[in-house]
């Protein structure tokens, strides 16, 4: 019974309310056809089933949008030819132009298209019944306002909503690289001081090793240990050095944003601002891997959408990315990206995976944290 309210919890949750609340105008439609007088006003309520089960599915079921927006257009335009009713079209006039705001303009410009010339049939089927309708005394002229400025409003309200959000998301990405660059200026005052301050250790251990030749087998084993142990914090500070040099999550994300805008890919992440907390060298191995991932998209997904997850467990660290592109097959002649994925990960004691679905494909990386590694 838990897991069962916990579901239910979680879908009332992510439930797209924002969606929802236009349906609140639809009783005005509804009652326009009651009560029921003939046939025509049964039509007319069951086109307005039909219309209230396309909206949901177009907020409910992402993948079938391709059927059901045009559908959605398609019936609320029967009203607007036939119905002498223009109201009902400015539901997908701001639903679907929502949706389109994140496509590219092209998928925009088809539905408009289609949207304005349902409501220039309807306008020509009314004047043929009505031939003072565009006279100034009838207040239809009024109402047409809104219906005609539906589509555009709601589309240009989302593009500034969504470019407010990455240009946000690019203000976090440039705040990280500020940080970036402070550990790199520690990354060379820990080369130029310690990283001397051993050198030195390890010449004077050298040399004193030399000159001790009075009681050789009282000091030379200890000197050798010095001179070991020096050897290998010097190693340290190097490994220490190179691995803040390699590119951040935040590096990544902000040059592979530009160029999923580039291709009209749209990039969301989830997690990413605790994820440029993780370790350098974790972030160095997804970065690399990511980069050939969203290189993959580009070229070959044919996406709209990218969405790139970060997870921190008590077993390591994880990476999902999920496009909405066409799947399919995961292997091209030639091509080496991912097997380069699967080399970088496996040296660094990580996994690889990657999964072709029937919209998009599914790549998930994960690292061990370093007291998990044997």
């Amino acid at each position: 019974m838990g897991l069962f309210g916990h579901k239910w919890r979680q879908k009332f949750k992510n439930l797209t309310w924002s969606s929802y609340i236009w349906l609140g105008y639809l009783p005005y439609s509804v009652a326009m056809y009651l009560p029921v007088t003939g046939w025509q006003n049964i039509v007319w309520l069951s086109l307005l089933g039909c219309f209230l089960i396309l909206y949901i599915l177009v907020i409910e079921k992402p993948v079938w949008r391709r059927i059901t927006m045009p559908l959605e257009l398609v019936v609320t335009g029967l009203f607007a030819i036939w119905g002498a009713n223009n109201y009902m079209i400015i539901f997908p006039g701001w639903q679907v132009a929502f949706i389109l705001g994140r496509r590219p303009k092209k998928y925009f410009y088809q539905f408009i298209t289609g949207y304005y010339a349902m409501i220039l049939m309807g306008l020509m089927h009314d004047v043929v019944l009505d031939h003072q309708l565009f006279s100034w005394q009838n207040g239809a002229v009024v109402g047409l306002i809104f219906p005609l400025l539906s589509p555009i409003m709601a589309y240009t309200f989302t593009r500034s909503i969504w470019r407010q959000r990455q240009l946000q998301q690019t203000n976090r990405r440039l705040q990280a690289i500020i940080q970036r660059d402070e550990r790199e200026r520690i990354a060379r005052d820990l080369h130029d001081t310690l990283g001397q301050s051993f050198s030195m250790i390890t010449l004077k251990t050298e040399l004193v090793k030399k000159l001790l030749v009075k009681a050789p087998e009282r000091v030379a084993a200890e000197l050798t240990d010095i001179e070991q142990t020096s050897r290998q914090n010097l190693q340290l500070v190097r490994s220490i050095v190179n691995d803040l040099h390699q590119q951040s999550l935040s590096e990544m994300l902000l040059n592979q944003s530009r160029n999923l805008v580039a291709a009209n890919v749209w990039l969301t992440t989830t997690g990413e601002a605790a994820a440029t907390q993780w370790p350098t060298r974790v972030q160095g191995v997804f970065a690399e891997a990511l980069v050939e991932a969203m290189t993959n998209v580009i070229r070959h997904a044919q996406a709209r959408n990218v969405f790139v997850t970060f997870q921190l467990t008590d077993l390591g660290y994880h990476v999902q990315l999920q496009d909405d592109g066409k799947g399919g097959t995961l292997s091209r002649p030639n091509a080496n990206g991912i097997q380069g994925m699967r080399t970088r990960m496996l040296n660094a004691h990580g996994t690889f995976a990657i999964e072709a679905q029937a919209h998009g494909t599914r790549v998930t990386l994960s690292l061990p944290k370093e007291e998990n590694v044997k």
